[in-house]
């Protein structure tokens, strides 16, 4: 039985990628679960009752299920890390974020649910949002917050690359530059050769997998 707090994840989940950078970049180690989101494993279900993942089981018994709860516990074990008063300013930036860029991109993604508009609009309604709220900090600024690679930026950063995969090579000709090079920038950190790693499907009874994989 491992001591390892445990993370159940799917490897192109944004929101699992949040987690795992946190994880990563900390330097911690846990077991990690990857799961098929069309057949999920009954474990999941018995810690996350949305089904969801990313999902972290704590030997204590705790279970977090929200991805942002799972960075800062990550950072929190890391005794190097104080939350500086940038702090406020980058939770607000990922909170707008998340319940104003997501629902858009999830309509672009996916536009044979949401016919009210075009696919054409999706995009243009997404790409908007960018420009009014990534693409004037990246004016000032060669990050979303100031010079540094920062929570916002990994936070942030997996939800654009898959906006930008949606059609690459309209994004490649139409984006703002300055969002091209940032993710560009942030793509080339090392947590994206180690943390987007291949795990096979989880079973009941595997031995446990560790994330980042133990030397």
């Amino acid at each position: 039985m491992s001591n390892s707090p445990i993370l159940y994840s799917f490897r192109r989940c944004p929101y699992a990628m949040r987690a795992r950078w946190a994880i990563w970049h900390c330097q911690l180690s846990v077991e990690i679960r990857e799961v098929v989101l069309r057949d999920k494993p009954t474990a999941l279900w018995a810690v996350s009752p949305k089904g969801t993942v990313p999902a972290l089981c704590l030997p204590d018994g705790q279970v977090m299920t929200e991805s942002l709860e799972i960075m800062l516990w990550a950072l929190g074990q890391d005794h190097t890390w104080h939350p500086s008063d940038l702090a406020a300013k980058q939770m607000a930036l990922i909170l707008q974020h998340d319940t104003k860029f997501k629902p858009l991109l999830d309509a672009y993604k996916y536009p044979e649910r949401h016919l009210a508009l075009s696919h054409q609009q999706h995009q243009e309604n997404a790409m908007y949002w960018l420009e009014t709220n990534i693409c004037n900090r990246l004016a000032a600024h060669t990050y979303l917050i100031d010079a540094e690679f920062r929570l916002s930026d990994a936070a942030i950063a997996p939800f654009i690359r898959q906006f930008a995969a949606v059609d690459r090579a309209w994004f490649v000709e139409h984006a703002n530059p300055l969002l091209q090079q940032w993710l560009a920038r942030v793509l080339q950190d090392d947590f994206f050769a180690a943390g987007m790693q291949k795990y096979p499907r989880w079973q009941a009874g595997d031995a446990p997998r560790y994330f980042p994989a133990k030397q």
